[in-house]
């Protein structure tokens, strides 16, 4: 249960501090008092997005805390050793929410930072918050089939998950045979462009290319003049014939013989003798190289020109298909294995189909036994929303959830949920919408919270005006029915009706006070005599008398001898 929770900065509030007790806790004020307000911090507290616009103006930041007690912590401590959040001995629990001006939300439980998924996941095991704005929810037909579903046990659970999951393969499965059953044209075109591009890939044979070595041999073929010449040059060089010219090889002979000569006068001219000999070798060796070179050069034009074609079809194919060879061989792999399945995609059809088909029959499978389910939880709704609704002054009430079957599997199956009401005799049952007044909408949404409360145990509920479009007789039964609920939890109602405020345990009003400088709004817990005076301004309004208040009196007085 919420035992305390602190607002700061928020809104229009300055700083309050409200102590909860347990039981029924009532809030009342006068309209626009800032009841909503509170709420509405409670409600980011426990995970609803925050926005900057509810920090107070002239403020960095607002800052929103509760202390809560978990009578029963298993639930909750699981969650909060899986999110590797120390659970207190004394099983209290605190969620601390900064919202700053910058839009910046900082959210932690006991101390250490959340997110906001995580904060929503423990506090709903907290607090559910019912406002008259949820309303909206159960005229929605859409939403009757989830409202069913809420109500189901872990086996029921089970085969909700095994019908999603059935049905998102199916999904996949028809997704498969759209794309295998294309456009007759639009498949024979798209053959057509592959086979092109295979061919045109295949007939290049790059992969038997070694692109480096072609160009190298392309690049000597196509400057085998120049190479020509400059070998020329090298060679004549080297053996020089004219007349009066001395080639290299000539010349190197000439020192060895003029080494000889002179070398058996010192030892160490002999190793010069040596390295001219070998040098001389090796350059005749080099010439005769050169020579053969010259000889067998032959301008190919034909073979100059198939290494051209063959690098424009490397080129060309780099444009289309990839940067590199391994690219355009990957990439003709690809269309390689998308043309047989565009060739032999009959025989996917068919397996396709086939997988359809067995899914299918699971899915009937499981969906009968889902609307079996469905329609047992449905018929136990069915006598405890009657139950509830002729405790809340509905007496002629009659209440149902019709089912359908669908043409096509949906991710709940094939129902179609709706809930079907008559409120007096002799009227034929329809739709919520057509024929709920705003007073029977809340006590219908009273009756659902009070038997999903039961079902799923949440240790605090916040009725935000939940007595909208009720008064009188039908107000004191709706009083009694909350406050039967806070017999085994905690329950706090923001109300405008006296006959639901007298029966609070504990009461509290909410007041805006304006000075010269700012609006706040402040909280207090009332006594008995300030009850007395509340209660009277929300029988009388403004004008106070002594009847008003005998009567708040005697209504108090009541509330106590109430046996719930």
């Amino acid at each position: 249960m919420i035992v305390e929770l602190n607002i700061s900065d928020f809104a229009i509030i300055d700083n309050i501090k409200i102590t909860f007790d347990r039981g029924f806790n009532v809030l009342t004020g006068e309209t626009g008092a800032g009841k909503s307000i509170i709420v509405e911090g409670i409600s980011m507290l426990l995970g609803q997005r925050a926005s900057r616009e509810m920090v107070r103006t002239g403020k960095d930041k607002a800052l929103l805390e509760g202390v809560f007690y978990v009578e029963y912590p298993e639930r909750i401590n699981k969650i909060l050793e899986e999110y590797g959040i120390d659970a207190d001995p004394g099983n209290y629990l605190i969620i601390t929410r900064e919202i700053y001006s910058s839009g910046r939300t900082v959210s932690r439980v006991n101390g250490r930072n959340v997110t906001l998924n995580m904060l929503s996941n423990i506090a709903s095991n907290l607090v559910e918050i019912h406002s008259q704005h949820e309303h909206q929810s159960l005229l929605d037909v859409d939403n009757h089939i989830r409202i069913i579903d809420s109500f189901g046990d872990s086996r029921f659970n089970s085969l909700v998950d095994e019908v999603r999951a059935k049905y998102q393969e199916l999904q996949k499965e028809k997704s498969n045979l759209k794309k295998l059953s294309l456009n007759i044209i639009e498949r024979e075109r798209e053959i057509d462009l592959l086979k092109y591009q295979l061919n045109e890939i295949d007939s290049a044979n790059i992969d038997k290319i070694d692109e480096q070595e072609i160009i190298s041999e392309y690049n000597r073929l196509d400057n085998i003049k120049e190479i020509a010449f400059n070998l020329g040059q090298v060679y004549n060089i080297l053996n020089n014939q004219d007349y009066d010219g001395l080639s290299v090889l000539n010349g190197i002979n000439r020192c060895i013989i003029n080494l000889n000569s002179i070398m058996k006068y010192d030892d160490t001219l002999k190793k010069f003798n040596d390295t001219l000999e070998s040098i001389g070798l090796e350059l005749q060796e080099l010439s005769r190289s050169i020579r053969d070179y010259i000889e067998n050069i032959v301008i190919d034009e034909e073979r100059l020109n198939f290494l051209k074609d063959q690098i424009d079809t490397i080129n060309r194919l780099k444009k289309k298909y990839g940067r590199t060879i391994e690219d355009i061989i990957n990439y003709r792999d690809s269309i390689e294995d998308k043309l047989n399945y565009l060739l032999n995609n009959e025989k996917a059809i068919e397996e396709t189909n086939k997988k359809i088909s067995a899914l299918e029959k699971e899915l009937e499978r499981l969906c009968t036994s889902l609307t079996e389910m469905r329609k047992k939880i449905s018929s136990n709704i069915e006598t405890l929303i009657t139950k509830e609704l002729k405790d809340l002054n509905m007496n002629n009430v009659k209440f149902k959830v019709n089912f359908e079957k669908r043409h096509e599997f949906t991710i709940d199956g094939w129902d179609k949920v709706e809930f079907l009401i008559s409120t007096n005799k002799g009227e034929s049952l329809k739709p919520l919408s057509k024929i709920i007044s705003g007073g029977e909408m809340s006590r219908i949404m009273l009756a659902f919270k009070n038997i999903l409360a039961d079902f799923d145990k949440t240790p605090s509920i916040i009725f935000d005006e939940i007595d909208t479009g009720i008064s009188g007789r039908t107000a004191q039964l709706v009083g009694e029915k909350i406050k039967s609920i806070s017999k085994d939890r905690q329950v706090i109602c923001i109300s405008h009706l006296p006959q639901i405020a007298a029966l609070g345990d504990t009461h509290f009003i909410i007041k805006k006070m304006n000075n010269l400088e700012k609006t706040q709004i402040v909280v207090k817990k009332l006594n008995y005599e300030e009850r007395i005076e509340e209660i009277s301004r929300l029988i009388a309004g403004v004008n106070l008398t002594d009847t008003t208040k005998e009567h708040a009196r005697e209504m108090l007085e009541m509330s106590k001898k109430l046996t719930i």
